[in-house]
């Protein structure tokens, strides 16, 4: 599959790719203590797992109304002004989190937090894509942005856990309310730089057309697909956890141990991205999350469900870099934010629902039922996943 044609990347741009992955993971930190923090504080104050679910899903709910036009202000203004507005939402979600520890509080706080990371995920990976001029180095690229949240999952769950259990659950949403103003110093570090404005009879095409690229419309199923079985793995483990009179730090610890695969798997992909086909790659990883979802309900105690976290993040931690190349080189290069988003908003559209059916099977069911229903999903999803090669 060869690159989409287009303007030549921004070479000048390289040496601040560390500010742009630092920003993101600031962000994203936001986000992933308030998530851990709410799912534990809402079971811990017993309301059941169908809460947990509902909480989750808000994460979702904003990227849905925002992903369009997060690409559009992407492809408009640059990297600066979509992150200025993701960090005054997560601000304001770790703020009102904070000041009431109740349930609409912190459905808000999730709410906010889930809209921030997206407004400002669409930004920083159109950023990125001017860094890289052929596939092998959009991989390679994208698997450093990759790391960013894969470093924020490996850390922020253990050190949220440690807040809780030593200390308070208003300490960790403090810790969530630090990590705007964080990202906002970050960004600063980027210099500044503006796309060309369109010519005054240029006509801007709605985002829904680049779904005629049936390249498109594959990679963006297997993407659905493969990201609901990451929000399958978040959801099932503080579930199963809790079920099993595991401590906050010991589910910190299961969900770090996929965060820190997710993030080996990607330093990896850096190293060899000349020798990697994204598509093979791609197809490989869905074998082996399929593999595992299966069988991690019988895995036993901590350690089991860490060894089972581990391979499920090297399968699905290796699975982002892929599709960010693959969809860069499918679609054209001055509609990439649009592409972005479209991509933010089918993905959170699926989280939204996702969720909730979780806990809705889990509480009709067992609490392993969701990665079941994931894995069967994942064995249907080969086939686009094949088509997209034969396009």
């Amino acid at each position: 599959m060869s690159a989409a044609p287009g303007p030549a990347p921004h070479k000048d741009l390289r040496h601040v790719l560390p500010w742009l992955i630092a920003t993101l993971v600031a962000i994203h930190a936001c986000m992933a203590v308030t998530r851990v923090s709410a799912s534990l504080w809402v079971l811990h104050r017993g309301y059941g797992e169908w809460t947990v679910g509902v909480l989750l899903s808000l994460f979702a709910l904003a990227p849905i109304a925002l992903s369009m036009w997060a690409g559009r202000q992407a492809d408009r203004h640059g990297f600066h002004r979509p992150v200025g507005i993701a960090v005054l939402m997560a601000g304001a979600g770790a703020v009102v989190a904070l000041a009431s520890e109740s349930l609409w509080a912190i459905g808000f706080s999730c709410l906010a937090c889930g809209g921030a990371m997206a407004v400002a995920a669409v930004a920083i990976q159109r950023e990125a894509g001017l860094m890289a001029d052929e596939p092998s180095e959009l991989k390679r690229v994208f698997s450093w942005v990759a790391l960013g949240p894969a470093m924020s999952n490996a850390v922020m769950p253990v050190v949220a856990g440690l807040l809780i259990d030593h200390v308070s659950f208003r300490a960790a949403f403090g810790v969530a309310v630090l990590l705007p103003l964080a990202a906002l110093s970050l960004a600063q570090k980027v210099p500044r730089h503006v796309p060309p404005p369109r010519s005054p009879g240029q006509q801007i095409k709605p985002a829904w057309e680049l779904l005629r690229r049936p390249a498109l419309r594959n990679l963006l199923l297997v993407n659905v697909t493969l990201s609901a079985c990451w929000d399958a793995h978040s959801f099932v483990v503080p579930v199963v956890g809790h079920a099993q009179g595991l401590s906050a730090a010991s589910i910190g610890l299961v969900l770090g141990s996929f965060a820190t695969a997710a993030t080996l798997v990607r330093l990896a992909i850096v190293r060899w991205s000349d020798q990697i086909d994204e598509l093979t790659a791609l197809r490989a990883a869905m074998a082996l999350a399929t593999t595992m979802l299966i069988v991690y309900a019988w895995l036993p105690g901590t350690p089991g469900l860490m060894i089972g976290s581990a391979l499920l993040g090297l399968a699905l931690g290796s699975v982002q870099p892929m599709i960010m190349a693959t969809l860069h080189q499918v679609t054209p290069p001055d509609r990439h934010g649009q592409a972005l988003g479209l991509r933010m908003l089918v993905t959170n559209g699926a989280t939204v629902a996702m969720p909730v059916g979780f806990g809705l099977l889990a509480a009709a069911t067992v609490a392993a039922a969701p990665l079941w229903l994931m894995a069967g999903l994942l064995v249907a999803a080969q086939w686009p996943a094949r088509a997209i090669r034969r396009l």
